[in-house]
């Protein structure tokens, strides 16, 4: 899988986990609809919910950030790569690292 299939499947991820948690919330997902997307850069794609930007991923390394302002990477909130997109949580407003089953 490329780098553009794997930003794909992560801003479809992102879109879905945030409709499942306005479910979860009790919101109405098509009302408080917040479709996510992906815009190019030269040295990361930011990706936005809705009109906001919420992560940014590095192109060279895959790995994903947030932001402390629109284009502006935050290096102290990282969250995997966009090979570990599972092992999060991206049904709220900040990504969390889901709990590993106990053996």
């Amino acid at each position: 899988m490329d780098l553009t299939d794997k930003l794909e499947t992560f801003r479809a991820h992102l879109e879905a986990e945030t409709k499942r948690g306005y479910i979860a919330q009790g919101y109405d997902p098509e009302r408080h609809r917040h479709d996510c997307r992906v815009k190019m850069g030269r040295k990361y794609a930011n990706v936005d919910r809705g009109d906001s930007g919420v992560y940014m991923v590095d192109l060279a390394t895959g790995e994903i950030f947030g932001i402390k302002a629109y284009g502006v990477i935050h290096r102290g909130h990282q969250y995997g790569t966009l090979d570990t997109i599972m092992d999060w949580d991206w049904s709220n407003y900040r990504a969390v690292r889901k709990q590993k089953a106990a053996a």
